[in-house]
């Protein structure tokens, strides 16, 4: 991506110097300094405007919103953008041999230049990772070999900003990917449990079983869903509501816990299934050691740009290393559940490395994992 985004600049930076030539032999009345900062300042302007349409990827939506910077970008007659297949958008009184040329482009696999009357034409191929994709094509009465390197610069960062789209669709999909994983990763141990314990109280109180089966139902609706990668705290709340209720009834009043909400933080977005595996790993070493009982608390603040969250319990504890260890184990080979190392990774990525998981444990002390999450939803994983 730096690579990318640097041969980006280089290309804006020769067009800029294009654009000071050209205003040059329109003999502006101002200072040759004046004249270059404009021609800069113009030039990464009409950039900024074109990049979010082709941040969308190559398509006809995005070529129209796009085709438009460009051809000011580059004042020529004509602008007009290609797939490999058709004419996306153009802009100017664009000749009609343009799929023509732009055949003749993509069967090169360079720029082509086609002199002609009224106006020649200048076709450059548009790449993404090596793979050609489209074209940039250019007419203009007088096709100089400036404005052959002008075009092809322009292809360039055009591509670059395509290959940055690629990277932006990967990224998605990595992030749908790991969605679908989580889901997969729900501890198969809490499913039978849960059924078992459910399935206990079928005889011997048949209205608990039945409230615990739709406790079960609305648990697995919101783990299971086809769920974005952003939920509400008051969703992911509910979700542990749940969770806790049927590991209650798993184990009656050796498990005892609590959750205190600031309610101003209940719209909060936070990512999906990122409080239930914390509980879950809480349940899970806080009753170890502690003649099988223990207590879970859950704290939500209000901590203005920001909600806190804790979640705690008061079981053995862990040797701080071991608590480490845990956060730098990679993710995919958690086979028991979602696990520690899977939010912690998540909330780097999507929020930056300050809003890791922070786990505060000793031998003896129980373990507090603290969360913060901003009120402000920065991007999707």
């Amino acid at each position: 991506m730096l690579t990318t985004a640097c041969v980006a600049l280089s290309s804006l930076f020769f067009v800029a110097g294009y654009g000071l030539a050209r205003a040059r032999r329109r003999r502006h009345a101002l200072p040759e300094g004046r004249r270059s900062d404009e021609a800069t300042f113009t030039t990464l302007h009409i950039a900024a405007m074109a990049a979010p349409a082709l941040r969308g990827g190559l398509n006809r939506d995005s070529a129209r919103k796009a085709v438009r910077h460009l051809h000011t970008l580059l004042g020529t007659k004509a602008v007009a953008i290609t797939s490999t297949e058709a004419a996306l958008a153009w802009e100017g009184a664009c000749t009609d041999d343009v799929l023509t040329y732009a055949r003749a482009a993509l069967a090169a696999g360079r720029a082509q230049v086609f002199p002609g009357e009224p106006s020649g034409g200048v076709v450059v191929p548009l790449t993404v990772d090596g793979t050609v994709v489209g074209t940039l094509a250019a007419f203009d009465e007088e096709v100089s070999a400036g404005l052959v390197r002008t075009v092809t610069e322009v292809a360039r960062w055009v591509s670059g900003q395509l290959e940055l789209a690629e990277l932006d669709a990967s990224r998605r999909r990595a992030l749908e990917a790991e969605m679908r994983a989580l889901r997969a990763q729900i501890s198969p141990h809490f499913v039978y449990n849960a059924l078992t314990t459910i399935a206990s109280f079928v005889r011997t109180n048949p209205k608990r079983a039945r409230e615990l089966l739709l406790d079960f139902a609305d648990f697995s609706r919101y783990a299971l869903r086809r769920a974005h990668d952003f939920t509400t705290l008051a969703d992911e709340l509910t979700c542990v509501d749940r969770y806790l209720l049927l590991e209650r009834a798993r184990f009656g009043d050796k498990l005892r816990f609590s959750m205190q909400v600031a309610p101003e933080v209940l719209p909060v977005p936070v990512p999906f299934l990122c409080l239930q595996p914390l509980v879950e790993n809480a349940i899970k070493h806080g009753m170890r050691g502690r003649g099988g009982s223990g207590e879970v608390r859950v704290v939500v603040r209000d901590a203005g740009p920001e909600a806190h969250i804790t979640v705690e319990d008061d079981g053995a504890g862990m040797d701080p290393e071991c608590a480490r260890r845990m956060l730098d184990e990679d993710p995919a080979r958690e086979g028991s559940g979602i696990g520690l190392a899977n939010v912690d990774m998540r909330m780097r990525q999507i929020y930056g490395d300050g809003y890791g998981l922070v786990v505060e444990t000793a031998l003896g002390a129980g373990t507090k994992v603290r969360l913060r999450v901003p009120k402000t939803r920065l991007s999707s994983l």
